[in-house]
């Protein structure tokens, strides 16, 4: 039995030094625009907003011939960071009022509402999931297996795609009547808003469901019931997202 047991051991760490060489390959392969797979990237994005279950569905494919659930390839990362700055300097174009300000705008957008933001809830949910919601080993021959914090970046980074084009792209279109006065507007942007946010958890949940080393991801659905019990409470206050954070950034126009 030792010799079972070292070999499970042995796996476990070359596992997990792979993993750990993982991310700075990663990071170099972000100025290498050739090496990445701009089409598939593009195929799971279209597939995240229509049929988001193919997607993961294609995780366990991607785990089978690269023995890790995180991608390899940054173009999502990339593509999606190069779609929110169009989007930014498209809301720039239509309220901003200074090319400064502008900048500030694309900034704080890129790195706090995407990566920032993403890191923080992509660490929350690694440590959640690792401690709390994996299965225990039924025996100590099955090696370990845990969560890598990139994959818990890839959840974040598939989730937060269909809620970039309900909130920046869609929102953008629908801005001049989304921020104007009245009970209409109030409710059509917390609707917005709700949909978006639902959508962001229910991802979220299918993103760590696929992981067979790990129960209760259920867990993951309950800040759905959140936002739904929330939305009316707003609606009936009166309370308008849209206007909220057009006036956060944009105060001197809307």
């Amino acid at each position: 039995m030792l010799p079972t047991t070292s070999r499970g051991r042995a796996s476990s760490s070359s596992t997990s030094r792979a993993n750990s060489s993982t991310f700075p390959q990663y990071l170099r392969r972000i100025i290498k625009w050739q090496q990445m797979d701009v089409e598939y990237t593009f195929w799971q994005m279209l597939h995240l907003c229509t049929s988001p279950k193919v997607v993961y569905q294609h995780t366990k494919y991607h785990k089978q011939t690269k023995n890790q659930w995180a991608r390899d390839d940054p173009a999502f990362v990339v593509i999606c960071s190069l779609l929110l700055v169009v989007a930014a300097l498209a809301y720039c174009a239509a309220y901003d009022h200074s090319a400064g300000h502008a900048v500030f705008v694309v900034i704080s957008v890129l790195f706090f509402h995407f990566l920032i933001s993403g890191a923080g809830l992509a660490t929350c949910c690694w440590f959640l999931t690792n401690a709390y919601l994996r299965e225990e080993a039924p025996n100590s021959h099955v090696v370990e297996q845990r969560v890598e914090w990139l994959y818990a970046f890839d959840v974040h980074c598939n989730s937060f795609f269909p809620m970039f084009v309900m909130l920046y792209v869609i929102h953008y279109f629908l801005s001049p009547l989304l921020v104007a006065h009245g009970f209409i507007p109030v409710l059509l942007s917390n609707l917005l808003f709700m949909v978006a946010a639902s959508y962001y958890h229910y991802l979220n949940f299918l993103g760590y469901d696929v992981l067979p080393f790990l129960e209760r991801t259920t867990f993951f659905l309950y800040p759905i019931g959140v936002v739904i019990v929330l939305s009316p409470i707003l609606i009936l206050s009166g309370f308008n997202p849209s206007r909220y954070f057009m006036n956060v950034y944009f105060s001197q126009r809307v």
